[in-house]
């Protein structure tokens, strides 16, 4: 035989006031649903500070991806350039290989030093123009560090 529960006359009325209550809030609440780049991507935030450039965007400045945000000047095609790195499986930050061959072209006393968060690694990077692969270096996260005058 089924066992059954009888509720008090007091006890349906305080269960029915608490349904209607959460169905009441769930359908008032705006749908609040997480990016999935949020979920698996650590907040980006990088501080460049660039010396000698031959531009107006020598000085200290805060670049945020995902989404873009601080006061790079150009935040937005910033991130797009380090994520297009990296979606080619390069580290945007990694120094160039003592090894390599590099080209004798100097390309100017432009320096900068990129420290902060990417991609959930700490980065503390130095980037020059003294020779052909840290021109290309450089290039490569442009418009991140500004085109060099």
């Amino acid at each position: 035989m089924p066992c059954r529960t009888a509720l008090a006359p007091a006890a349906l009325v305080s269960t029915a006031a608490r349904l209607l209550f959460l169905v009441g809030a769930l359908s008032a609440a705006p749908a609040v649903v997480p990016e999935a780049s949020a979920a698996v991507r650590p907040a980006d935030e990088l501080v460049f500070t660039v010396s000698d450039s031959g531009t107006s965007h020598d000085g200290s400045y805060t670049l945020r991806c995902h989404p873009p945000g601080g006061n790079h000047p150009s935040a937005r095609q910033a991130c797009a350039a380090l994520d297009r790195a990296a979606s080619q499986g390069e580290n945007p930050f990694e120094p160039v290989s003592a090894d390599a061959m590099c080209t004798l072209v100097y390309g100017g006393p432009a320096t900068a030093r990129v420290t902060g968060t990417w991609h959930g690694r700490d980065i503390d990077a130095r980037f020059k123009r003294a020779n052909g692969c840290e021109i290309a270096r450089w290039n490569s996260l442009v418009p991140a560090l500004p085109r060099t005058a």
